[in-house]
């Protein structure tokens, strides 16, 4: 299908250089093939025609009629200049004003002719009135297909004020088709659309454009989705291949001391079904003489550090290093304390090193780390520096992923002479279909039991209404000697805390809950770090009874006492967010509580949002209403959650089904024919480097 179709767009009637210029910078329309492949956003039904006298106020959005034209009439001047034509069918009349393009207008009707109308209705002084409505004559063939649905598409007010509205630009397409339709070829083999039941490629994007009815609209939507996620699908399941084939891992062959000590000395608790399956998978990948490259999923609380914990000392058992990476120091140094603690007696020496680490204590932590001394070694982004060096890195985990870029976790990979084996970990929740298109080269493992003796979180929602219930509630905990957080948002729009919210609330509880009987601190993002820690480490002694806090409170930060989470406004966070925020609490074996705060006036999607937090603590299954309810682009709060190329017409949370059946087709395909070499795969060949074009850091191959 190449050819006719990369050619220049200013080269199709009716666009031109200027016209050219406008679609590129306002669309990205720089070729035919760009604009047969900008679809339209909604759909209008055109097979109804209404009878005049049937349209009694403007409630309806569109309208269209069968009319005769019974006269014309040219009032005003200047800007105020209007043209307007009488039209009639047999029911009632009807005027149809123009304000722009009259003199184009006046040539083109006809008195005494019958056209099809379409145009917003709109009752003036009880007459019915259309303004600028689309008027053709009856029977008239425009050189495309009779659509019965109408495409609507996606402009600016720039290329509007150029005659490049949703009209002009289904003009354009029109054009478009009449040059191309006919020369459109076949993408996908015909074993793949028999077996997926999908359309031909042209008839799909004819009826993607033109639609006759909703079935074919139907049908041609699941084609080109299909298309794209295979696309899709073929590129990540080949990049994963291809890592996999490239990247020498090391052997860890033996189960030795440190992990058997562990196991049957010191484990803290019965690893659970979940945790169990999860090593096997880690074991099973550490012996196949290739890179593990794993993501591991597990809701808060759900005990990926033990398994964490676990894998590197299967590492040492086999002679390597580990590294653990987290985002924040409060978090390395929680993850340090905790896993020298479990570790304790085994003889695996675990040192810490993050950006605050003085002088003093780094030199000796890097000449241990050097000498291959040290077993373990935790830190933030303070072990991608040069001068760590490791003696033999063979394990990489890095926790809570999402919150590092990919040429900063790429470093990592060039601590060693090959790659080592990498384990990511993240507490949020990923939906099945998204972590097939956004990990997808990964193999995923899912920790999807909470230990034993844990108590789910009940969560409640007040309106802001209710203050006096809950400052009475926190007082019952406290009392019961129990912690409670007090969380205020972070406004996202102009990336700056709401430091108002926060100490007018922060004041509001101190009157509330005063000296001495009360300790209440504050922790917020803009803090020096020694600040921050200083009022954290009150906090998780027991020295404060209540700590107000923005949302930028460290994630993972563990206070087994603490038994209340109070988030404010809590209409302003996303499921994930607010998912995440509980988890903070329901880390001891006391029954723990969630409390989201709001105004009275909720949006639909916000009040769904709240209900469904208190109707389940499943993070999976608010995982999927999120992506549901907010898309795929926001998810974990990044845009990295990031696609790395641009859907055109599929979407992540709506299309799961037809994300899986691409994943099986694009699986059963390279399993016959990995390199996509087979003459009857050359389109797909081609697809696949549609999706694989965009510059990417594969961090896995960086050696």
């Amino acid at each position: 299908m190449g050819g006719i179709l990369d050619n220049d767009i200013k080269f199709l009637t009716g666009v031109g250089e200027r016209r050219a210029a406008l679609l590129g910078s306002e669309l990205g329309i720089r070729t035919l093939r760009d604009l047969l492949y900008y679809f339209p956003f909604r759909y209008i039904d055109r097979t109804k025609i209404y009878k005049i006298a049937e349209i009694r106020d403007d409630s309806l959005a569109y309208i269209q009629l069968k009319a005769r034209i019974e006269g014309f009439s040219l009032a005003g001047a200047g800007p105020k200049r209007r043209f307007t034509a009488i039209v009639s069918d047999g029911t009632g009349t009807a005027e149809l004003v123009w304000f722009k393009g009259i003199n184009w207008i006046e040539k083109r009707l006809e008195q005494g002719r019958e056209y099809i109308v379409f145009g917003r209705p709109s009752i003036y002084r009880g007459e019915l009135s259309l303004v600028h409505p689309e008027v053709e004559p009856l029977g008239a063939l425009l050189g495309r297909p009779q659509a019965g649905v109408q495409g609507v598409y996606s402009t600016t007010e720039k290329l509007s004020s150029n005659q490049l509205g949703t009209k002009g630009i289904y003009t354009l397409v029109c054009n478009l088709w009449k040059l191309a339709g006919e020369r459109i070829e076949e993408t996908l083999p015909e074993e793949i659309r028999r077996e997926n039941g999908l359309t031909g490629l042209r008839e799909a994007l004819c009826n993607i454009h033109f639609p006759q009815n909703q079935q074919l609209l139907r049908e041609a939507e699941y084609r080109l989705k299909f298309e794209e996620l295979l696309g899709i699908q073929l590129s990540i399941l080949s990049r994963r291949s291809g890592r996999i084939d490239k990247n020498d891992g090391f052997l860890f062959p033996k189960v030795g001391t440190f992990f058997h000590t562990f196991y049957e000395e010191k484990l803290p608790f019965p690893l659970t079904g979940a945790q169990k399956r999860v090593i096997r998978e880690i074991r099973a990948d550490t012996v196949t003489g290739h890179q593990m490259n794993r993501l591991l999923q597990g809701d808060v609380g759900s005990g990926k550090t033990l398994v964490a914990l676990m894998s590197m000392l299967l590492a040492a058992d086999n002679g390597y290093q580990s590294c653990l990476m987290a985002p924040t120091e409060i978090l390395a140094r929680q993850h340090f304390a905790t896993i020298r603690r479990m570790a304790g007696g085994l003889g695996i020496r675990v040192e810490v090193l993050t950006g605050s680490s003085r002088k003093s204590e780094r030199k000796p932590v890097l000449e241990s780390v050097r000498s291959g001394e040290t077993h373990i070694l935790i830190g933030t982004h303070a072990l991608l520096e040069d001068t760590v060096q490791f003696a033999d890195l063979g394990l990489v985990v890095i926790d809570e992923q999402h919150r590092f870029g990919v040429e900063q976790r790429a470093r990592l990979w060039t601590k060693n002479h090959r790659p080592p084996h990498v384990l990511v970990m993240t507490a949020t929740p990923i939906p099945r279909t998204l972590a097939m298109t956004l990990y997808g080269d990964l193999d995923v493992s899912v920790i999807d039991e909470l230990p034993p003796g844990r108590k789910p979180v009940r969560t409640f929602h007040y309106f802001d209404s209710h203050r006096l219930r809950l400052f009475g509630f926190m007082r019952e905990q406290i009392a019961r000697g129990r912690q409670v957080y007090v969380v205020y948002p972070l406004i996202k729009e102009s990336e700056k805390m709401d430091y108002k919210d926060l100490y007018d609330g922060f004041e509001s509880i101190t009157r509330e809950f005063p000296l001495p009987g009360y300790r209440v601190t504050v922790v917020h993002g803009k803090m020096k770090p020694e600040d921050k820690e200083a009022a954290m480490q009150e906090f998780k002694s027991g020295a404060a009874q209540i700590m107000v806090a923005t949302s930028v409170i460290e994630v993972g930060v563990d206070v087994p006492n603490a038994s209340v989470m109070v988030i404010e406004s809590a209409e302003r966070f996303g499921l994930s967010q607010l998912h995440q925020l509980r988890g903070r609490v329901g880390r001891g074996a006391e029954q723990s509580y969630c409390i989201l705060m709001s105004g009275e006036k909720l949006s639909r999607e916000s009040r769904a949002r709240l209900d469904a937090m208190v109707a389940t603590t499943d993070g999976f299954e608010l995982a999927e209403l999120d992506l549901k309810l907010r898309g795929a682009g926001d998810l974990n709060g990044t845009q990295q959650s990031g696609l790395a190329f641009e859907l055109k017409i599929a979407n992540l949370s709506r299309d799961s089904q037809i994300v899986e059946r691409a994943r099986e087709a694009a699986e059963a395909v390279l399993a016959g024919d990995p390199t996509l070499s087979l003459p009857q795969h050359a389109s797909l060949a081609k697809l696949r480097e549609k999706y694989s074009s965009r510059e990417e850091i594969d961090f896995s191959m960086i050696s």
